[in-house]
């Protein structure tokens, strides 16, 4: 139990990536809180944690509403009692070529890849700085942990994603600039990049008419089965990771043992990087 008695805020965990995420570090002794835009996956989360023997409790909502970020670190703090640990991971992709792609495109990917870290970020930062005032007065050390959620298109750029590249370059930006800013709070700042990871928006679509709902907005997702043959040939592992897999590089920037480490950018990607 490396996270006994450890309080995790993760951001869209009530599926994928978000929730192997919020379940390994609930395995490992830490108590949740769970955002997902809708309440029923977060609270299907939430049951799977308190499953554990673990506490858990929902935050639902999107990332980039107003209030939002401190109603979240609120959570944490009011009823679960601390916070030492954020993963900023709550994302999608909205694709098109430049040249067809709409300001309400660009602006949204923006605002949930870095506007809304960021804003979280700065909720935190009273609470953070607060905290380790007392602990250095007492004469003990606590590291706390960022992990922010990048891709191998954020470290390389891919067409077709132009806001989304864009904004996974941008949360790394903001890794490296909280590292050094935050370092004296003992707060360790890293970062995933993740490559092909089989989740609801990578997964195979022969039909090309998969989507998800996003606030109103009907956003296609899925991948042509042939391209992502194609995709999956080019991993040196030989096929795409697992959620599971993605949430256990996170996982590895959460432990005591990366108490040193911070300022970095892990590509999980099975060997494939850009």
């Amino acid at each position: 139990m490396k996270l006994e008695g450890k309080v995790a805020l993760v951001t869209g965990s009530g599926r994928g990536i978000g929730r192997e995420i919020a379940l390994k570090l609930a395995s490992e002794g830490a108590n949740v809180v769970v955002n997902d835009l809708d309440a029923a996956p977060a609270e299907e989360t939430v049951a799977e944690i308190k499953a554990m023997g673990r506490k858990a409790i929902a935050c639902a909502g999107s990332v980039t509403e107003k209030g939002f970020a401190e109603r979240f670190v609120n959570t944490a703090i009011e009823q679960l009692g601390g916070l030492d640990i954020i993963v900023n991971n709550a994302g999608y992709t909205w694709d098109n070529v430049i040249h067809k792609m709409t300001d309400e495109q660009w602006h949204a990917i923006m605002d949930v890849h870095v506007t809304a870290p960021f804003q979280i970020l700065r909720a935190a930062s009273e609470y953070l700085r607060v905290q380790t005032k007392k602990e250095a007065m007492e004469g003990r050390e606590v590291f706390r942990k960022v992990v922010n959620i990048s891709s191998i298109a954020g470290t390389g750029g891919n067409a077709g994603q132009a806001n989304y590249s864009a904004g996974k370059a941008a949360i790394i930006g903001l890794t490296k600039a909280m590292s050094k800013e935050w370092g004296r709070y003992k707060v360790n700042v890293n970062c995933v990049a993740f490559g092909l990871i089989k989740t609801r928006l990578t997964e195979a679509a022969a039909g090309g008419d998969a989507s998800i709902d996003v606030e109103g907005r009907k956003i296609k997702v899925g991948v042509n089965p042939d391209l992502l043959k194609t995709m999956e040939a080019t991993v040196p592992i030989g096929r795409a990771g697992t959620p599971a897999e993605a949430a256990g590089s996170v996982y590895l920037f959460c432990i005591p043992e990366s108490n040193y480490v911070s300022g970095q950018v892990l590509v999980c990607g099975g060997g494939f990087s850009m």
